[in-house]
């Protein structure tokens, strides 16, 4: 998922470390393999199909991985680290249940009809079962959370650079900024997913030493739980399960009804299934077949990302000094911009700095630069597609020749990219903005799935249905948002219990707005005149002939794959319980 529980921005209080110049070879090399793969693939996005599907030509394997590493930007690495630091295993439930079965959804029910109605974004299905109306809202509100997601991304990675290594915060974002613009622009879809999948090898080759050093220092993974439960005097800190049964037993202060309905079904679904950012790289696949394993790969590789990004916040909890005091005292970040400690949010880089030595830190840094990169260009190649298809192609220059689009989504690359950077210095001044932004995006995922899931499963919903459904879900998750926000008391009504925290509000304010989109949407569509099954077709179950994705035998057949994988997933809920 793009939130995180702790966005708080890193506070710049001193730098903690400097890189040798084999650190920095490494560093000038990634940044030079990235501008050149921008290049390299420049002659062959002519035509709109090449520039913002990649041509429709990527691998399974290629599209599973890009699909996993658009999400695992280094905001989504630091934030969730010290999120285990601050709440224990819990913080997993964002890795497993909040998209394992997500993942696999969207690959075995939903993808066939994205795949097969042919629709460049999703808004642009939208348009096709719902028309004009229901993708003008989704396109507007996505296009402008991406862009500003994007920078945040950039702003972010400016204060991890000035924290780790005393960096300028603006020599960072504009260095950022313009890498990922370049390649961008010159490779459109294409660049930024070989980019992606580059970056996803980096990132596990320069952060899988730190859980390993870090289980072998803490003496193995039962001595880290028996010295987390001495550290904190809480043996809860290590379990996923068994303290989730009332909201004032958890840290998180959650219910596992919000767990389970809010994050992994509404928001989970609602994010793997219907934000382009991450749908347009399994688009990109070269058949059916591919499209459908994708998201299959996506989930495997996904379930693994706790080891590089929970661990270390264990880690981190478990080692103590030899006076039995804690080795790292981290605090909340409001309280770090007072004292000067590090916070929750530090655990990650002051893990690093700990286990990696020159080389190795050149690969950790690189690693933490690419996971940034990569957030950023997920979501201005995403932006790019959306603006030009959903909102200029539809709404400003319908008749315009293939040649004219390719260079509006090149154009458009930069101007997404340059609102990003100013969006980067407005959050500069003012950092609660982060926060609201997060939000913001979480407002229109969950009535959004809704809508979709209704759309294809369900052919009596008419357009009018679709269009109130989603503005009455996203309405009502803004007005629970301000509520929230002027009455701090109103989160026990959201949640249900006066026992409640704000990580609870996300989950049931998703889960409500979710209700409320189907039920509008339920009502308003028995009150109007049904579709013709005729202008279904291709995108409704029971009218949709499915086509064969050409597997010939059971280890070809993606839902075999899923299978083995909901079975692993559910194996490691019951290891962890």
């Amino acid at each position: 998922m793009n939130s995180s529980p702790s966005l708080a921005l890193l506070l710049p209080h001193g730098q903690l470390t400097h890189l040798a110049g084999v650190d920095i070879v490494i560093l000038a090399l990634y940044f030079a393999l990235v501008i050149f793969i921008g290049f390299y693939v420049k002659g062959s996005t002519n035509t709109s199909e090449e520039f913002f599907l990649a041509g429709r030509e990527m691998s399974a394997w290629i599209a599973g991985l890009s699909f996993v590493s658009a999400n695992l930007g280094s905001l989504e690495l630091m934030g969730w680290a010290g999120a285990a630091y601050q709440y224990g295993m819990l913080a997993t439930h964002w890795y497993w249940i909040g998209a394992i079965p997500a993942m696999l959804f969207l690959g075995i029910v939903m993808m066939p009809f994205y795949y097969i109605s042919k629709t460049h974004s999703v808004p642009g299905y939208l348009h096709l079962r719902f028309g004009e109306g229901a993708r003008a809202v989704s396109a507007v509100s996505f296009a402008l959370m991406t862009i500003l997601m994007s920078g945040v991304n950039m702003y972010a990675m400016a204060v991890v650079m000035q924290t780790v290594l005393g960096w300028n915060i603006t020599f960072s974002i504009w260095v950022g900024a313009g890498t990922v613009a370049l390649y961008v622009m010159l490779g459109g879809l294409r660049s930024a997913i070989i980019n992606e999948v580059l970056q996803f090898i980096l990132i596990w080759a320069g952060a899988a030493m730190i859980p390993i050093l870090g289980l072998i220092e803490a003496g193995g993974w039962t001595q880290l739980k028996q010295n987390i439960a001495t550290n904190i005097g809480n043996a809860n800190y290590t379990h996923m399960w068994t303290t989730l049964g009332h909201f004032s037993d958890n840290p998180m202060g959650v219910h596992w009804t919000g767990i389970v309905f809010g994050l992994g079904f509404v928001i989970s679904f609602g994010y793997w299934t219907t934000d382009f950012l991450v749908v347009q790289r399994v688009l990109s696949a070269n058949n059916l077949r591919a499209a459908k394993m994708a998201p299959v790969i996506g989930a495997a590789f996904k379930m693994a990302v706790p080891l590089i990004v929970i661990v270390p916040g264990l880690v981190a909890l478990s080692l103590h000094n030899p006076d039995g005091s804690k080795m790292f005292d981290l605090v909340p970040a409001s309280i770090a911009k007072v004292t000067g400690q590090h916070s929750y949010d530090d655990v990650l880089p002051l893990m690093l700095i700990r286990y990696c030595g020159p080389g190795l830190l050149g690969l950790g840094i690189t690693a933490l630069i690419a996971g940034f990169m990569s957030g950023m260009a997920g979501n201005v190649s995403a932006f790019s597609t959306v603006w030009t298809y959903d909102l200029y192609g539809a709404f400003i220059n319908k008749k315009a020749s293939d040649s004219h689009y390719v260079a509006m989504g090149r154009w458009s690359t930069v101007v997404g990219m340059l609102i990003s950077i100013a969006t980067a210095y407005l959050v500069m001044n003012a950092n609660s903005i982060m926060d609201y932004v997060q939000a913001l995006f979480s407002f229109f995922i969950a009535p959004l799935f809704g809508t979709v899931i209704l759309g294809m499963l369900w052919k009596r919903a008419t357009k009018a249905g679709g269009f109130w459904g989603l503005l009455a879900g996203t309405a009502s998750s803004v007005a629970m948002f301000i509520w929230v926000q002027t009455d701090g008391t109103a989160l026990r009504y959201i949640a249900m219990s006066p026992d409640a925290k704000p990580m609870a509000e996300n989950l049931y304010r998703a889960l409500w707005s979710w209700i409320i989109c189907v039920a509008v949407t339920i009502v308003v569509s028995l009150m109007g005149k049904p579709m013709p099954h005729e202008e279904l077709s291709g995108l409704v179950y029971g009218v949709t002939p499915l086509p064969d994705d050409g597997a010939k035998n059971l280890f070809e057949k993606p839902i075999f794959w899923a299978v083995v994988v909901i079975t692993v997933f559910f194996v490691l809920n019951l290891i962890f319980f």
